[in-house]
C-alpha cells in the first residue's frame, strides 16, 4: 500500500505537461494493451478508458453481452465496427458452377437478418442524443484463403502509416504459393475461375429468406428505431452487394442520420446494372426526404477482372437515371461526392432552373469528358454548366470534377475564396486541359456571385506512368475532401500491387 502510495505520489509531482506527454504517448498504443493502465488512478482512468472505448467491434456473438461490457463507458463509444462474418467453405465450394451454391447461403441471411435485429435492439437503448458511427462488414473468412489472397477485411482506420502496410502485405505474400488457385512465386500466374468471381460478389439475401407473403420492406420495419448512429459506413471492401431497395428502409431506421459514406461494386453486365440503378434511384429519393447531409458515394470496379472475364461488359453503361436522381437529391445536402455512377455533364443536364442550394458547400463528381480523347465543345459545355449551377450554391466553397483510370487523372477544381480575393481554378492532371474564353468567362461570373474578385488559375501537370488505376489517380490528384476511405483507398492499390506482383510500397 505504502508503495502504490508512494508512486502516486511521485506521480504528481511531475509537471503536468510532463505528466500529459506520457499519457499521450500511451494513447498510441493498440486498445487491448492499453485498458489495464486505466487502473493506474483516476487521472489515466479519465484519459485512456474515452480512448480505449472510442472504437470498439461488434461480432454477432458479442451483441448482447455488449451491454454489460461497455456498462458505463457507452457515452465514450464513437465507432462501432459491425463485423458479420459469413460460413467458412472450402476449396469445393470456392468456386461451384451450381448457382446455388455460390448464392447467398439462407443460413447466411438469418445470420444477417438476426445480427441487424439485435445490434439495433441494443443500439436502440443508447442515448439518442449521441453521435455514433456505424460500419457494416459482410464477409467470409475464406475469401481470401482461395482465389484472392490480396483481400484484407480491416475497420475504418488510417492505412498510410508505411510499416504498417509493408507488414500487411509481407503476410499477404507469404500466403501467395497456391497453385490451384493461380498463386506462385507471390504473384497471381493465372485469373481466378469466373464462378469464384460470382461467389464473392454475390448479393446479399438474394434468396429473399422473409416470412410467408410478407414483402421485405415489413421486415425491415421490425428493426427498432435507433437515434444513436448519425453516419453509416458501407465500404467496398464489402464485395457482396447490398440491395440499395433494402438499405433504404435499414436507412429509415435510424432517424439521425445524418451522413452515409456507400462504396458498391459495379455489376458486371448491363442488364443488372439497369436493375440496380432503379434501385439506387430509390434509395437517393428516400435519402432525399432524410436528415441526410453528407452523401459520398463511390462506385468501385477492378479493371483488371474485365480483362480476365470477356464476357463481362466492360464499360459501365449508362449514368444517366442514377446522375438525374442524385441531382434532385443535392438540394439538401451539405457535402456531396458521386463518383464513376455519376457522370457530372448529366448531373448538370438533369438541373431545374428554379433549383437553389442553401446548405451545399463541397460538391464533387466525375464525368467521363476530362479525357485527351473527348469533345472538346462538349467538355466546354459541361464545365459551363457546372460554373451555371455554382452561380446558384450560395454556400459553395469547393466543387471539383475529376476523372481516374490507368495512365489517366485529371482534376477541375473551383476554389471560393474570402470576400474581395482570388478565387482559384486548379487544373491537375496528365494531359493538357485547354479552357475555352467562355468556359473562363463563366467562372470569372460564379467567382463574382460569390463576392470573388474574380479567379486566378493553377496548373499541374502529373506523369502519367505513375497512375496505373484510378486509386492512383485519387491519390495523386489530392481532392480536398476523400470521395473514397482512406483505408478503401489504399486497400484497392495494395490489391493491384499484389496481383501485379509489385511489393514496394509507394
Amino acid at each position: 500500500m505504502s508503495s502504490a502510495a508512494g508512486s502516486e505520489k511521485s506521480w504528481d509531482c511531475l509537471p503536468p505537461e510532463i505528466r500529459h506527454q506520457i499519457l499521450q504517448s500511451l494513447l498510441g498504443q493498440d486498445g487491448s494493451h492499453l485498458a489495464p493502465y486505466a487502473a493506474v488512478s483516476r487521472e489515466w482512468q479519465a484519459v485512456i478508458e474515452p480512448h480505449t472505448f472510442a472504437r470498439i467491434k461488434l461480432t454477432p456473438s458479442r451483441i448482447e453481452e455488449s451491454e454489460s461490457m461497455l456498462h458505463r463507458n457507452k457515452a465514450h463509444v464513437r465507432y462501432i465496427w459491425l463485423c458479420l462474418e459469413l460460413m467458412e467453405y472450402d476449396c469445393y465450394m470456392c468456386a461451384p458452377m451450381d448457382p446455388l451454391l455460390r448464392g447467398f447461403r439462407d443460413t447466411d441471411s438469418f445470420k444477417v437478418m438476426t445480427t441487424l435485429l439485435n445490434a439495433f435492439t441494443v443500439l436502440s437503448k443508447w442515448d439518442s442524443r449521441g453521435c455514433l458511427q456505424l460500419d457494416i462488414s459482410i464477409y467470409s473468412p475464406s475469401d481470401s484463403e482461395h482465389w484472392f489472397k490480396y483481400l484484407t477485411f480491416e475497420p475504418d482506420v488510417s492505412f498510410e502509416e508505411r510499416d504498417r502496410r509493408r507488414r500487411v502485405e509481407r503476410a499477404i505474400r507469404y500466403r501467395c504459393e497456391d497453385w490451384n488457385h493461380g498463386w506462385r512465386g507471390g504473384r497471381r500466374r493465372f485469373a481466378p475461375d469466373r464462378w469464384a468471381v460470382h461467389k464473392i460478389f454475390n448479393d446479399i439475401m438474394d434468396n429473399v429468406p422473409f416470412l410467408e407473403d410478407a414483402p421485405e420492406h415489413q421486415y425491415w420495419q421490425l428493426l427498432p428505431l435507433v437515434p444513436v448512429v448519425t453516419s453509416v459506413l458501407l465500404r467496398q471492401q464489402n464485395r457482396r452487394r447490398w440491395n440499395p431497395t433494402a438499405l433504404a428502409c435499414i436507412f429509415a431506421r435510424l432517424p439521425r442520420l445524418g451522413e452515409v459514406h456507400y462504396e458498391p461494386w459495379r455489376e458486371w453486365d448491363h442488364a443488372q446494372q439497369i436493375q440496380m440503378d432503379e434501385c439506387m434511384r430509390s434509395l437517393t429519393e428516400s435519402l432525399a426526404s432524410s436528415q441526410v447531409r453528407r452523401l459520398i458515394l463511390f462506385e468501385t470496379s477492378c479493371p483488371q477482372y474485365l480483362l480476365d472475364f470477356p464476357h463481362f461488359d466492360a464499360d459501365r453503361g449508362s449514368t444517366v437515371v442514377v446522375s438525374q436522381a442524385i441531382a434532385r437529391a443535392s438540394l439538401m445536402l451539405e457535402h456531396l461526392s458521386a463518383s464513376f455512377m455519376v457522370d457530372a455533364s448529366e448531373f448538370f443536364a438533369a438541373l431545374d432552373p428554379s433549383w437553389r442550394w442553401r446548405n451545399l458547400t463541397w460538391l464533387a463528381l466525375t464525368s467521363r469528358l476530362l479525357a485527351p480523347d473527348q469533345d472538346v465543345d462538349t467538355m466546354d459545355g459541361m464545365l459551363e454548366a457546372a460554373a451555371a449551377a455554382a452561380m446558384t450554391m450560395r454556400k459553395l466553397e469547393t466543387m471539383e470534377i475529376w476523372n481516374g483510370s490507368e495512365g489517366l487523372a485529371m482534376l477541375f477544381r473551383y476554389k471560393r475564396a474570402p470576400a474581395r480575393a482570388m478565387a482559384e481554378i486548379t487544373i491537375r492532371g496528365t494531359w493538357e486541359l485547354s479552357l475555352h474564353p467562355g468556359v473562363v468567362n463563366a467562372w470569372q461570373a460564379a467567382a463574382g456571385r460569390h463576392c470573388c474578385y474574380g479567379c486566378t488559375i493553377e496548373r499541374e501537370s502529373l506523369d502519367a506512368a505513375a497512375v496505373t488505376s484510378y486509386a492512383d489517380a485519387i491519390h495523386l490528384l489530392r481532392l480536398s475532401h476523400p470521395v473514397i476511405r482512406p483505408i478503401s483507398l489504399e486497400q484497392i492499390r495494395m490489391e493491384q500491387r499484389i496481383r501485379d506482383g509489385v511489393f514496394s510500397v509507394r
